[in-house]
């Protein structure tokens, strides 16, 4: 199926999900657990252990949306979606939230009918080879085999940028990152694209990670976000505001540790009717009780929290905050205010 036709047909599924499905809210509290689609795979943003139990950066969102809403963390049927199949698991209604280290992009929301609730990982595309190979800048890879993802914008800002730059390449497609890895690591592709924070949790599963080198070309911007379907307003505000509610949180110093001192006892207006601590009951205004953003951050953290216990500079990922610091620390990150 030609990419023109696979589009159309995806939006066509996107807004027929969208106009029936606008009662998301009342489904996920009827069935008592929320659907979440995630990676198939990759570490520290989705990824399973041996006993099966889920757990990441893209995962913290999931949980802490099902806290919000079901008011139990650990309410979550985790969907693995590839590239391929996310926007399909999404349109068809079989997750309620695609939370995927998926980008923000025009088509996807006008096109595919999906609602991106808001960032929550500012990112570029990258590129990453094995030090062995002798390259130190993207723009050496003229000729090279390059593994790359099928139905993501990787494969577009791939082309996009050699074409930019009079450069040829042979595309070596993968379905899963899992594939990718195997790929990259038997030499099947000189290098590998996507995005720059997969990069550095790819090559933090190698076993020999140092052998690898992701080289310092940022070619795109890549604002990664979780998303549901069009046509569910009510829907789209509970999990627009669980993210903003992460994100306030680390503004104003609520931890996972002091949640419950601060809930009791604040002079911050703004953080009282957070934490459904005063007279504002926010929580009416999206049919949730006064403690739903209380139990969003209780699930893991702020957003501070998760970053650093999941993908931050002391796990093996290694990543730095960057752009995803708050505002107040020259970062991206800004919420909407809570009143």
């Amino acid at each position: 199926m030609n990419r023109t036709v696979f589009l159309g047909t995806l939006a066509a599924a996107g807004l027929s999900a969208g106009l029936a499905g606008a009662a998301t809210l009342d489904d996920v509290k009827a069935r008592d657990e929320l659907n979440c689609g995630v990676n198939t795979g990759l570490v520290g943003f989705a990824a399973p252990d041996a006993s099966g139990a889920w757990s990441g950066f893209d995962v913290a969102i999931c949980k802490a949306v099902a806290a919000a809403v079901l008011g139990d963390a650990n309410k979550v049927k985790y969907v693995p979606t590839t590239g391929q199949t996310r926007f399909t698991a999404l349109a068809s209604g079989e997750v309620d939230i695609l939370s995927r280290n998926t980008t923000w992009t025009f088509s996807r929301d006008a096109d595919l009918k999906f609602t991106f609730v808001g960032v929550n990982y500012y990112d570029g595309q990258g590129f990453m080879v094995n030090k062995s190979l002798g390259v130190s800048s993207a723009k050496e890879l003229d000729g090279a085999t390059i593994c790359i993802q099928t139905g993501t914008t990787t494969e577009l800002n791939l082309a996009d940028y050699f074409k930019t730059n009079n450069m040829s390449y042979q595309p070596v497609p993968i379905e899963t990152n899992a594939e990718g890895e195997q790929q990259f690591l038997a030499g099947a592709c000189d290098a590998y694209t996507t995005d720059a924070s997969g990069l550095a949790a790819t090559r933090a599963a190698f076993a020999n990670p140092d052998d690898f080198v992701i080289l310092p070309e940022i070619i795109s911007k890549e604002p990664l976000g979780p998303l549901v379907r069009q046509g569910d307003d009510e829907w789209a505000d509970v999990v627009r505001w669980t993210l903003n509610a992460l994100i306030a949180a680390e503004e104003y110093g609520i931890t996972s540790a002091n949640i419950e001192e601060r809930s009791k006892s604040t002079d911050n207006p703004e953080v009282a009717r957070l934490l459904g601590a005063g007279e504002d009951d926010l929580g009416a205004m999206i049919r949730l009780d006064k403690e739903w953003a209380k139990r969003a951050i209780m699930a893991g953290g702020n957003y501070g929290e998760i970053f650093a216990a999941t993908i931050g500079e002391s796990t093996p990922i290694g990543l730095a905050r960057g752009l995803n610091a708050q505002w107040t620390q020259g970062g991206l990150l800004y919420t909407p205010p809570f009143r």
